[in-house]
């Protein structure tokens, strides 16, 4: 009985814990008295699977993290022109996937609010127009691709003619540049054939004044001149109908139309046709949204790019002068009909061949 009460003070001392059963212990401690009931304490955490699968993905993201960073500097530092493809196509993928969430969320809107392509504010159509344009061009990949081990084909294919298979989110920036001058130096071609069939039109327009008038606007373009949105604008009424009108243009010269809009000129007459009047239609539809936001809220990139599109050599201009141009452009657009929009079609030539010395 001493013995039992001496190893009862020594484990007191010592703050040990004495088992009176299964599911009780008895933790005694310096300075304190009584028992704590409850199960005995474990020395290791046990984490929920719930914890432990999050704890996993954590571990994994960061050493992927890890990896990938060394993986960057390693391509920089060995193989610098592969990674600046490299770097430019990842960056690529993620504007495309951005912008078809963009494109998604827009057309998700037009549903829900039952609205129309022209009823968009300027940019959600803009953003539209351009997005349908990249998703064509990219659908001939996928097409290309299909069969087994095509593609390693496609990826040889795209290295090589990375201007006419990739969109410009792959585009390195001097390849920006560079694309962009070879686009325009395509559709200038066209400028000269252009007005040599609107020369061939003159005899064929029964009044008078309208034949002096495009016979003067046949002549300042030779002359290397810039005409003024008043001396297109007089144009209207023979550009409405026959000879100039879009119901009444010849073959060659609708091919001549196609290709300064960038456009296959390889196609049967309807389908160009159809295809010019679809081109100029949304862009008569985005001016009309453009001058409800006002030329002045466009950042530079915008304006450039809506100048490029519509005819002008915006990358070798200033920003004031693009501005300038897109107001003349935007005067002579909202004042045209719908049944007048072959003169806004001809203006991609008229208005852009001899701006600032441009068609030198």
């Amino acid at each position: 009985m001493a013995l039992s009460r001496a190893c009862c003070a020594r484990a007191a001392l010592w703050g040990s814990a004495v088992t009176l059963g299964p599911f009780v212990t008895r933790r005694l401690h310096p300075g304190r008295s009584g028992l704590a009931w409850g199960p005995p304490r474990s020395s290791k955490l046990h984490l929920s699977p719930k914890a432990d699968v999050k704890s996993l993905i954590s571990y994994v993201v960061t050493k992927t993290k890890v990896i990938n960073v060394k993986y960057h500097r390693f391509l920089g530092r060995h193989f610098p022109r592969f990674y600046v493809l490299y770097t430019t196509f990842m960056k690529g993928l993620q504007m495309l996937w951005a912008d078809a969430k963009k494109a998604r969320r827009i057309k998700t809107n037009m549903w829900k609010n039952n609205l129309k392509f022209h009823q968009l504010p300027y940019r959600e159509m803009e953003h539209l127009r351009q997005f349908r344009q990249d998703v064509i061009k990219c659908l001939f990949l996928g097409i290309i691709s299909i069969p087994p081990f095509a593609n390693y084909l496609v990826f040889l294919l795209m290295y090589l003619f990375p201007r006419q298979l990739l969109v410009q989110h792959f585009w390195t920036p001097k390849q920006q540049i560079d694309f962009l001058d070879v686009y325009h130096g395509l559709r200038k071609q066209s400028h000269p054939e252009i007005v040599s069939y609107l020369e061939k039109a003159i005899p064929l327009i029964s009044d008078a004044g309208l034949r002096w008038h495009l016979t003067d606007l046949c002549a300042k373009m030779q002359r290397s001149t810039h005409p003024a949105a008043p001396d297109i604008l007089a144009l209207r009424e023979c550009f409405s109908d026959h000879p100039l009108g879009l119901n009444h243009l010849q073959a060659v010269h609708m091919k001549a139309l196609s290709r300064a809009m960038l456009l296959t000129p390889y196609l049967p007459p309807p389908l160009l046709r159809h295809r010019l009047k679809t081109r100029i239609a949304v862009i008569h539809q985005l001016d009309g949204a453009l001058v409800k936001l006002g030329i002045g809220q466009l950042t530079a990139q915008e304006v450039k790019s809506a100048c490029y599109l519509r005819g002008l050599d915006s990358t070798h201009i200033t920003e004031d002068r693009c501005r300038t141009w897109l107001g003349e452009w935007l005067q002579i657009s909202c004042s045209l009909k719908e049944a007048e929009l072959s003169l806004l079609l001809h203006s991609v030539v008229l208005l852009s061949t001899n701006y600032l010395g441009t068609g030198r």
